[in-house]
C-alpha cells in the first residue's frame, strides 16, 4: 500500500507536464480503491499478481491474465512506466504492449526487472523514496520535477461504520512487521492520555490478529473502540474526518500523510528520511534507529499538528 501512496505526486506531475495525457493505473486488485482517490486517474486496472501466485495453472488464473492482457492491449497506451522495480511488476508493464520506462538495474529494487524495460534510468538513492519515482517519471518523460509532491487525493465522502462522535483519534497500530510496532504498553498509555485530553480513540484492523491486537488496547479504556473492518475508502473517510491520526510505518498512515490529516507517524526499525512525511507541517516523523518516541512526545506533537489545521481552518474561514 505504501507504494501506492508514494506514487501518487507522479501523476500529479505528468497532468501539469502535459494536461492533455491520460493516465491509467494498475494496481493489485487489494489496493484499487487508493489510486482511484486521485481525480486525475482516469481508470484503474487491477491485477491480482499475489492470486495468481497460489494456482499459476488454474484455468481460473489463466482466464484472468489472458483478460488483463486483452484489456491493457486494446488500450493502446504510448508509453508503459514502471514505479515499483519488481520483477512483478516489470512482467504486468509489458502486458500493455507499450515501451516500458523503468529504474536502471542499479536502482531497481529487484534488479532482473530492468531487464523488462526498453528505457532505463538512474535515480538517486540517496533521495526520499516519493522523490525517486517522480525523478524517474520526469526522466522517462522529459519535464523538471519543482515543488512539494502534490498527492491530489479527495477525501471520500462516505459511511463510517462504528467511528466515534468527534472530535476522535485514529490510531493505525497494526502493521505486518514486528520490528514496526510501537510497544503495546506506550499504545496504553497514550489511549489514556488522548482521553484525558477529550479526545475518543478509534482503532481500525485488517486480519485477525491486528483485530485481536486493536481489542486488547481497547480493553479497560471507555474512550477506545474497536471499528468493524473498513474498505479502505471507508478507512480514508474515518482518516479525513479524525482531529488527529497516529500511526506506524505502514501504509494507511502514508495514506493518512497524503490526505493532508494531522499525522504523527512512529519511525525506529525504518527511516524517517526515506519513508516519513516531508511536504506538510502537519505531518511529523517521530522516532529513529531503534529508538521510540514515549507517548508523552507522542501526544504533545498529535495535539500540536491538529491544532496547525484548526488554525489554517480559522484563517481560511475568515479570509
Amino acid at each position: 500500500m505504501g507504494d501506492v501512496i508514494h506514487a501518487l505526486p507522479v501523476v500529479s506531475d505528468l497532468m501539469r507536464a502535459m494536461p492533455l495525457a491520460r493516465i491509467d493505473w494498475i494496481v493489485e486488485e487489494a489496493f484499487a480503491e487508493l489510486p482511484a482517490l486521485h481525480p486525475q486517474v482516469a481508470a484503474v486496472v487491477p491485477v491480482a499478481v499475489r492470486r495468481w501466485r497460489r494456482t499459476p495453472l488454474a484455468r481460473a488464473t489463466r482466464a484472468e491474465i489472458r483478460a488483463v492482457k486483452q484489456r491493457l492491449r486494446d488500450a493502446g497506451y504510448e508509453r508503459a512506466l514502471d514505479l515499483q522495480g519488481l520483477i512483478k511488476s516489470a512482467w504486468v508493464a509489458r502486458f500493455t504492449r507499450a515501451p516500458v520506462a523503468g529504474f536502471s538495474r542499479a536502482c531497481a529494487r529487484e534488479p532482473l526487472a530492468a531487464w523488462f524495460y526498453r528505457d532505463r534510468y538512474d535515480v538517486d538513492l540517496r533521495l526520499h523514496a516519493i522523490e525517486r519515482l517522480r525523478s524517474l517519471a520526469a526522466q522517462a518523460f522529459g519535464y523538471a520535477v519543482t515543488g512539494a509532491p502534490v498527492f491530489g487525493l479527495r477525501v471520500p465522502d462516505e459511511a463510517v461504520p462504528g467511528l466515534p462522535q468527534e472530535p476522535f483519534a485514529v490510531l493505525l497500530h497494526a502493521t505486518s512487521r514486528a520490528d514496526k510496532q510501537w510497544p503495546q504498553a506506550n499504545w496504553a498509555e497514550l489511549i489514556g492520555r488522548l482521553a484525558n485530553a477529550g479526545l475518543r480513540v478509534a482503532l481500525p484492523w485488517g486480519s485477525q490478529a491486528e483485530r485481536q491486537r486493536a481489542e486488547q488496547l481497547a480493553a479497560g479504556h471507555p474512550a477506545a473502540s474497536v471499528l468493524p473492518r473498513l474498505s479502505l475508502r471507508q478507512c480514508a473517510a474515518a482518516i479525513g474526518r479524525a482531529h488527529c491520526v497516529v500511526g506506524v510505518d505502514t501504509g494507511l498512515t502514508h495514506l493518512a500523510s497524503a490526505l493532508d490529516a494531522p499525522t504523527v507517524a512512529l519511525f525506529a526499525a525504518t527511516p524517517a528520511w526515506r519513508f516519513g512525511s516531508y511536504w506538510s507541517e502537519r505531518a511529523v516523523s517521530l522516532g529513529s534507529d531503534g529508538h521510540w518516541p514515549d507517548a508523552d512526545e507522542v501526544l504533545r506533537t498529535a495535539l500540536r499538528v491538529a491544532d496547525l489545521r484548526r488554525s489554517a481552518a480559522a484563517v481560511t474561514h475568515g479570509a
